[in-house]
């Protein structure tokens, strides 16, 4: 995937996140950035998280709020749990280590979640960027 754009899917708790201030953020480069709000970073399910990278997505990050602050007491437990359950199936896929993540708006506050996106970003463009083969032709050109 070297030299392209990686295309990344920011699912946030809209309760702790400024999703104007997170594209601002997340701006000054050229990567595409599909941002989905929820209610709550426990709303998240494995099958919206696969459905992203069959969609395309090199890379997805989930953003919660801070730990034992949750407006809805456990949604960001839930929500690792979750995340950590898709990695595992990516790796026994054999589509790697690394294209999600879960990070959270701590003391740091939107910087931090910046940084560890853009790091995401950055790991992404090295993996190979054919996630799933959309077209059965595929199969023969290999």
């Amino acid at each position: 995937m070297n030299g392209q754009h990686a295309k990344i899917y920011l699912f946030y708790c809209a309760n702790s996140v400024d999703s104007k201030e997170l594209h601002h953020r997340l701006a000054h480069n050229h990567d595409k950035f599909k941002s989905i709000p929820l209610p709550c970073s426990g709303k998240i399910d494995a099958l919206y998280l696969m459905k992203a990278f069959e969609s395309g997505a090199d890379g997805v990050a989930v953003v919660t709020c801070k730990y034992g602050e949750c407006k809805y007491l456990e949604g960001n437990l839930r929500a690792t749990k979750r995340v950590g359950a898709v990695e595992a199936l990516l790796e026994e896929l054999g589509l790697g280590v690394g294209r999600i993540i879960i990070t959270q708006i701590g003391d740091q506050g939107i910087d931090k979640v910046a940084e560890e996106i853009d790091t995401l970003r950055q790991k992404v463009k090295s993996l190979p960027s054919k996630l799933f083969i959309e077209d059965e032709s595929e199969l023969d050109k290999e």
